[in-house]
């Protein structure tokens, strides 16, 4: 039997990380967008939470034991509640840590990983996407040819975030008729970030196509050695990931669809009580369930060691859908409000708008 009744230490997690998105993100979130930037003292209070730190092992400077998804999917969805470009840039250092965690050479693991938990925030990334219509991470453009000791990578990426300021990236490219992930370095002669990108949503995240010409490597930054990495398996931490995100943006969404209608009076009487805006709300709440119980699935599959492609699929197909249906309703029980910039349910659209396109932008 199922039972995801959060033990007293992933409760600790939730309520924590809901009062830092209370708090500290939800306040900050209409000006970011504006801006285009979010405040550093917003994510050095988050980043102190040792979200990140907590998943990685005390042998490589971190304090947890093992690395859990549904632990990590819990406090992904508070942090999307609090805001999505916030929780994306915090939850950036995962995109680099993890597959370095699960598939890490010992040597990769020593060098790497105490960089990233030792200290404050450190932009460390990855390069999945690319930019193109037909983008499949089993079928990549960025292409790894090994020439004896020494990998040459081609390609071009796009939504890489915090490039400009990343230590060092992650990049996925194919070698042969595999997806493979290499480690390279800020200032490796052929790697170039181009200008900062410019979406529709998550407008407070910095975000930037990167460019590899000729990109030389040692085989020693290839992750895992000559066993490589599973990228199916990577790609289930970030469908979980993203699928929580997407609960907590819905939530949020929700929460003040509902409180609006029921303070929001027409014709005598609380808009709540017009059965076609009740409808909806309940309609929206169950669809918000739904996709959390899919997403906590597919997570619990994956801290079970078990081949979870179909449960973290399956979750992050269902929130997408779910993420911009919410958010849209939002936007319509809110009537002309819901378009106006001051009220967030039209960020919040804007947001939820880009989860289908979002693979591999996030990782727990």
């Amino acid at each position: 039997m199922i039972s995801f009744t959060p033990s007293e230490e992933q409760q600790l997690i939730i309520d924590t990380v809901r009062r830092y998105a209370a708090d500290r993100m939800r306040p900050a979130a209409y000006e970011a967008d504006e801006k285009r930037t979010i405040p550093q003292d917003i994510i050095a209070r988050g980043w102190d939470l040792g979200l990140l730190p907590s998943a990685i092992p005390e042998q490589y400077g971190g304090f947890g034991e093992t690395h859990q998804a549904l632990t990590g999917a819990l406090a992904a969805e508070e942090l999307g509640y609090g805001d999505l470009s916030m929780a994306l840039y915090l939850m950036t250092p995962n995109l680099f840590a993890i597959p370095i965690l699960h598939y890490g050479t010992e040597e990769q693991k020593e060098k790497w990983l105490p960089r990233l938990v030792e200290g404050g925030f450190a932009p460390y990334t990855a390069a999945l996407i690319e930019p193109r219509w037909s983008f499949d991470p089993h079928a990549l453009h960025t292409v790894a040819e090994r020439e004896g000791h020494v990998y040459e990578i081609t390609g071009h990426k796009a939504l890489v975030p915090l490039a400009a300021d990343a230590h060092a990236f992650l990049v996925y490219a194919r070698e042969g008729e595999t997806t493979q992930a290499f480690i390279i370095e800020r200032g490796t002669e052929g790697l170039a970030v181009l200008e900062r990108e410019s979406f529709m949503g998550i407008r407070a995240l910095p975000t930037y196509e990167l460019r590899l010409d000729d990109v030389h490597v040692p085989a020693s930054c290839r992750v895992g050695g000559d066993q490589g990495i599973d990228i199916d398996h990577l790609m289930n931490y970030s469908r979980v990931a993203l699928a929580a995100l997407a609960v907590g943006v819905a939530r949020g969404a929700f929460e003040y669809a509902r409180d609006y209608a029921k303070q929001r009076e027409a014709f005598g009487k609380p808009i709540a009580q017009n059965q076609a805006i009740a409808f909806m709300l309940a309609e929206m709440a169950i669809e918000v369930e739904a996709a959390r119980l899919m997403t906590y699935e597919a997570a619990w599959h994956l801290d079970k060691g078990r081949h979870a492609v179909q449960q973290a699929a399956l979750a992050k197909a269902y929130a997408d859908e779910m993420a911009l249906m919410v958010t849209d309703r939002a936007v319509q029980i809110l009537g002309g409000h819901g378009y106006i910039r001051e009220h967030p349910v039209e960020r919040w659209l804007r947001n939820g708008r880009g989860f289908s396109t979002f693979l591999g932008l996030a990782m727990v």
